[in-house]
């Protein structure tokens, strides 16, 4: 885990409904998840969102990956 990576994640509440964003900007981690998940590759996602740096598509990686990280318990 990358602290320093993790704190260009923020939410803020008048900002997206609260979701986390990107370093305060208007683009939430799930928007960015969903270019990856369609296929969109770091450069393509650059080139679309100027504004963006590599190391905020590792951290909406390692958000998402910090999230999923706990045990999930089913009944039989």
């Amino acid at each position: 885990m990358n602290s320093q990576r993790l704190d260009r994640i923020t939410t803020e509440a008048g900002k997206c409904g609260g979701r986390p964003c990107i370093r305060g900007m208007r683009i939430r981690v799930t928007d960015v998840l969903d270019l990856l998940s369609s296929d969109a590759s770091f450069e393509e996602i650059l080139a679309d969102y100027p504004y963006l740096e590599r190391e905020d598509i590792l951290a909406a990686i390692e958000y998402a990956a910090q999230l999923t990280d706990h045990a999930v318990l089913r009944s039989a």
